[in-house]
């Protein structure tokens, strides 16, 4: 999380999430910075299918046992390992998604990231990954796209076009020039000293896509690479805007 979020070396301190305060809403403007707070795991409280009422119970227990902090300027995901399903539609709509509820009389925003690892073909751009682990990585990229869309449309009502989707969902599993071969650990972004292979973000005062740390746009590659699957059952991470 500190690779991804840290003030250092995370997202907030590249023009990747920079973008995000082009888009506005009738109140002001969408904060461009997040950091991390804290994490916490879970051991199959809710097995192994989670519906998605199991998402917000899960957010909701790690905060009110003060796991991890009460935070209306957060963002809250679930993290689930690979044997563990969701039952909304994860590997068959979406690889992730996002929302808000009230929980203890706060407005709070966290969203679900499943494992890729159970449906590689749906949710995985490639198997061998910048990091060594391409479970975690790819779930790198959808908390990228999910982490811009909780900034820019926190509550479902701010920020999408005619057709309803959202800021991230413009270039969704669009990634640009890379460097490397795609399949074979490609990269397009790097944070501090990590590479990632992260989906472009719509950059709305240009009407186009940002994209950072061009390569050569390469064919995709063959090589797969199984990873174990991560423990615990259940991981929730909160990161903060500001």
């Amino acid at each position: 999380m500190d690779a991804q979020f840290g003030p250092a070396r995370g997202i907030g301190g590249f023009s990747y999430f920079k973008i995000n305060p082009a888009y506005s809403d009738t109140v002001g403007y969408a904060a461009g910075n997040k950091v991390p707070l804290a994490s916490s795991t879970n051991n199959y409280s809710r097995r192994k299918q989670l519906a998605a009422s199991d998402i917000q119970n899960i957010v909701s227990g790690a905060i009110t046992s003060r796991a991890l902090p009460k935070d209306a300027n957060g963002l809250y995901y679930v993290l689930t390992a690979s044997d563990v399903g969701e039952t909304s539609g994860f590997c068959t709509h979406y690889c992730g998604w996002h929302t808000s509820s009230t929980i203890g009389g706060t407005d709070i925003r966290f969203a679900f990231v499943g494992n890729p690892h159970r449906c590689p073909s749906a949710c995985e751009r490639q198997t061998v990954s910048p990091n060594g682990g391409s479970g975690a990585d790819t779930m790198a990229s959808i908390m990228m796209h999910e982490a811009s869309e909780a900034v820019t449309d926190p509550d479902l009502n701010a920020w999408y076009d005619s057709s309803g989707n959202e800021s991230a969902d413009q270039c969704a599993w669009k990634f640009g020039p890379v460097t490397g071969r795609l399949g074979h650990g490609a990269y397009n972004q790097t944070f501090g000293t990590y590479n990632w292979l992260i989906q472009m973000e719509w950059e709305n005062s240009r009407g186009g896509r940002l994209r950072q740390n061009p390569g050569r746009q390469v064919s995709d590659g063959a090589a797969r690479r199984s990873d174990s699957s991560p423990r615990p059952a259940y991981t929730i991470h909160a990161t903060k805007s500001f």
